[in-house]
């Protein structure tokens, strides 16, 4: 029987589900009993090593309530609506704990000014955008 190829965009899906997970302090054992597995299968869909199924992201979509469409807006390929405008996160960003912290401690600053200072400190420590073409 032939092994099936991986598709990226299973990747790219599996890169979502961990930093939702993330951003809502979540751990992968509670996410497993959420959905009725194990947190080795939750780590296995993290990794992309197991495809999650359609009937698994639609109960992932419901614990984080988002749209299943979360998980697929700006994957390249036939799944984006047509016309629609790319939306650039950088997913793999969000897979350390250290950048869950870094958004959650910047979005409670309240103070625009202060929040667009930060902004500007932090870009001028990272050095100019990569051009992405």
């Amino acid at each position: 029987m032939k092994k099936r190829s991986r598709d990226p965009r299973d990747a790219e899906i599996a890169k979502r589900v961990r930093a939702l997970r993330l951003q809502r302090g979540m751990s992968q054992t509670a996410l497993g009993n959420a959905l009725g597995v194990t947190f080795q299968q939750v780590q296995k869909y993290e990794k992309s090593r197991n495809r999650i199924s359609a009937g698994r992201l639609q109960k992932i979509a419901e614990i984080f309530d988002v749209p299943v469409a979360f998980f697929y807006t700006g994957v390249d390929g036939p799944l984006d609506a047509p016309n629609a405008e790319p939306v650039e996160v950088d997913f793999d960003f969000l897979q350390s704990r250290e950048s869950v912290r870094l958004v959650r401690a910047y979005s409670r600053i309240k103070d625009g000014e202060v929040r667009l200072q930060l902004l500007k400190l932090a870009e001028s420590l990272a050095g100019p955008e990569r051009s992405s073409t």
